[in-house]
């Protein structure tokens, strides 16, 4: 369904599973725009990938900067008239190892979830309208699941609400995370019955699961014509810096099934979640 004047756009697209999923879709024949927050990182990013004959252009975008967020915004509508496909790859972890620090809690869910929302919200009015919908890919995290067996809530009672679609809201998600950097600041967070294992990463992956759920029921009763569908996915545990390159998995099977649901035909479901192309529970 796709042509070379279809855009994409990859956030963190300088290294890693951006990167590799900004190679990947421009090798479908797209037009991609790979974004860094480093503006020389990025340029040389993009001159690898063009000199192996991609569409792939290059523009500075900061996820936590509202201005970068509306500078990128006024350029992409400027110069392509919006975008048919955003892939919200940028994020942080400071955690390796057997390592669980909150010292950096507040930037990672600064970051990894009010970042993406921020440019998800920025992004979906520049969303060009087709037959075959818009689509929103958010990389997330089988650590931010919220009924695993391993890793989740232990409030039961918070977790129902959570799952709840009736009950699940930007302010539910909100309380959540401020209740949790409350906690960080006191200590008290390690009985609080948050998840174990990197847990300010995993808790703003389950923010930006949530959100996923949340924002596919918003956009559910947009018209035919203007239907932006908006999934997340795991990568797994992916061999680069982001992991302190101890992951098992390589990154071209990490960005595949990102890019895969990136470029589904026909109009895809919205608001799951997926692993080696396979639906996962939340």
């Amino acid at each position: 369904w796709w042509t070379a004047e279809t855009i994409a756009v990859v956030t963190g697209g300088n290294r890693g599973i951006g990167f590799e999923i900004t190679r990947q879709l421009a090798g479908h024949g797209l037009t991609v725009v790979l974004t860094s927050r480093d503006t020389e990182v990025g340029i040389e990013a993009v001159k690898v990938l063009q000199e192996a004959g991609l569409l792939v252009e290059f523009h500075q975008l900061d996820i936590v900067d509202p201005q970068s967020i509306k500078d990128f915004a006024e350029w992409i509508q400027e110069t392509h008239g919006g975008l048919d496909i955003l892939v919200n790859n940028a994020g942080i972890n400071f955690n390796v190892g057997s390592e669980n620090s909150v010292e950096h809690a507040e930037q990672v869910i600064r970051t990894n979830y009010y970042g993406t929302k921020n440019v998800i919200n920025a992004m979906i009015p520049l969303m060009r309208p087709s037959s075959s919908g818009a689509r929103i890919v958010n990389i997330s995290s089988r650590l931010g699941r919220l009924n695993g067996k391993k890793n989740r809530i232990e409030d039961d009672t918070l977790r129902e609400q959570l799952s709840n679609e009736e009950l699940l809201s930007e302010e539910l998600i909100d309380d959540t995370l401020n209740k949790f950097l409350e906690q960080t600041k006191d200590g008290s967070w390690i009985t609080g019955g948050w998840p174990q294992t990197f847990t300010d990463y995993s808790i703003s992956k389950l923010a930006t699961n949530c959100y996923t759920r949340y924002l596919a029921r918003k956009l559910c009763d947009k018209p035919e014509g203007e239907k932006i569908c908006v999934n997340c996915f795991c990568p797994g545990w992916v061999k680069t810096a982001l992991t302190g390159w101890n992951g098992n998995i390589c990154v071209e099977d990490a960005a595949d099934t990102g890019v895969w649901l990136a470029l589904l035909p026909g109009q895809p479901t919205s608001g799951k979640f997926y692993a080696e192309r396979r639906e996962i529970n939340f």
